[in-house]
């Protein structure tokens, strides 16, 4: 590409475009007036001036989408850079990541853009969410930084929305082109993960309806270390298909905690967990409240100095409550702009898209390698396999539950019917009571041997359930 003659700096790359300054080496077109030179309000507007996004949208190329190992679609210069215009993408979290995220998109020539987040703005944010001020805190992270970005760039059309994925409705989700999940928790993940592939439409062959599918591009950072994947409903593997990638959330005994702490981690979790509910027994713990946190510390700091234990810091102490994954800020860049890239090259088809994880390691420099995701042949996300295990038939209820929840399905709360009854269910409180009596019963009592069961589970939105059946072993 051509610079500017000397130029070291590459932040005018993401100015308004001027033109070239003469040079004899450089043929440039004619210069431009005063009429036709870029305005502000324009936005991120690419002109002939010198190689830009829109010169290699705009020219076919051996490397298009279409060439990859993952093709998305047929390149077609003269609708590419109008994709790029209408696509609506949605944005999932505004922290570290979606800060990035929003900025990458802003400036990539995105138009129409939503974000979602449940959280409020902490002071700690502040270090590297760069959307935030100190006079936002308090405020909810999507509403600032969609504030941010539509005064920055008045020419992007972009929606906030405070609250739980959860809570929105399945039309919510079909309205966009792709989603881009900046998402600190696996449980959040999981769930997005299942509607999206749930609104997949499949015909009687198996085979997804193209037309139904909305891409997932997931990104995580933790430290040093970060991931880029993408996720083509029915197509590639899901997320669900690599939950064993995953370590299991890392918990504390309730003794341990309680009788003999070890690590400053025990005195931060006896202190939310423990003293907190008998302080204040009818008021529940702000997890973004300032004074709330810091009663915390303070009373971890002096069970930490009771038992002669170092370590606990005020830091220490959100991470702990609120299950925060440390964050740098490089880290998150790198990420944002390796999801950024892969939603650009989804909507417009101008390069191969990204077969199909992203792995960044930052520790020791920068090293990335990329493989391919295999499905997980009875993923019971994205696959129609019917779940299958063999238990003896004295096996009891609640034993079954603690498999599901414990094995590799990594449940919640499964409740449980069969084509006959119900189970089992762990709401509403009414049923769950009406129930209960069944845990203590041996599987044989309740189905029979080969019967297909029905499990429905918080982790899965809506009507989306799991097929199991249950063969008795002597």
């Amino acid at each position: 590409a051509r610079l500017y003659p000397g130029t070291k700096n590459l932040s005018y790359l993401l100015m308004p475009i001027r033109p070239l300054p003469p040079s004899k080496n450089i043929d440039h077109p004619a210069q431009p007036t005063s009429r036709n030179r870029p305005k502000m309000s324009e936005g991120f507007r690419i002109t002939s001036f010198r190689p830009s996004l829109e010169n290699v949208l705009l020219r076919p190329g051996p490397y298009s989408s279409e060439s990859g190992a993952l093709p998305m679609g047929e390149h077609d210069p003269s609708s590419s850079t109008s994709s790029l215009l209408t696509s609506k993408i949605l944005v999932i979290g505004a922290g570290g990541l979606g800060c990035e995220l929003l900025k990458d998109l802003a400036m990539s020539g995105f138009r129409t853009i939503e974000v979602i987040d449940l959280d409020t703005i902490d002071v700690t944010n502040l270090n590297r969410q760069f959307l935030f001020r100190q006079k936002d805190v308090g405020k909810s992270k999507a509403e600032v930084a969609a504030a941010f970005i539509r005064e920055r760039c008045p020419w992007i059309n972009i929606t906030a929305h405070m609250g739980k994925i959860q809570d929105k409705p399945v039309e919510f989700y079909k309205g966009f082109n792709v989603i881009i999940s900046g998402l600190d928790n696996v449980e959040a993940r999981r769930w997005l993960n299942a509607m999206i592939v749930s609104l997949v439409a499949v015909d009687e062959d198996g085979d997804p309806d193209p037309e139904t599918i909305i891409p997932i591009i997931d990104g995580g950072t933790e430290g040093f270390r970060g991931q880029a994947r993408v996720i083509i409903p029915r197509i590639t593997s899901c997320f669900e298909c690599s939950l064993d990638a995953f370590p299991p959330q890392k918990t504390f005994p309730m003794c341990t905690i309680a009788e003999t702490p070890r690590l400053p981690e025990h005195c931060i979790s006896y202190a939310f967990m423990l003293e907190w509910p008998k302080v204040f027994p009818d008021k529940k713990l702000d997890k973004d409240s300032p004074e709330d946190m810091e009663w915390v510390y303070d009373r971890a700091l002096e069970r930490a100095n009771k038992y002669k234990i170092k370590g606990v810091t005020y830091m220490l102490t959100m991470g702990v409550v609120k299950n925060i994954i440390p964050a740098v800020a490089s880290t998150n860049a790198v990420v944002a702009a390796a999801c950024v890239n892969e939603c650009l090259k989804m909507v417009t088809f101008g390069s191969q898209t990204l077969n199909t994880y992203m792995m960044y390691m930052g520790n020791e420099g920068v090293y990335s390698h990329t493989f391919v995701y295999e499905q997980k042949p009875n993923c019971p996300v994205c696959t129609s396999a019917i779940r299958k295990m063999d238990l003896p038939p004295t096996t009891l209820l609640y034993e079954l539950i603690q498999k599901l929840v414990d094995g590799d399905l990594r449940l919640k709360k499964p409740s449980i019917t069969s084509d006959a009854t119900t189970l089992y269910m762990q709401a509403p409180p009414a049923l769950e009571k009406m129930t209960s009596p069944n845990l203590d019963k041996p599987l044989s009592e309740l189905f029979d041997s080969g019967d297909e069961l029905t499990i429905t589970d918080p982790v899965f939105p809506g009507s989306k359930s799991l097929s199991l059946v249950v063969t008795f072993t002597e």
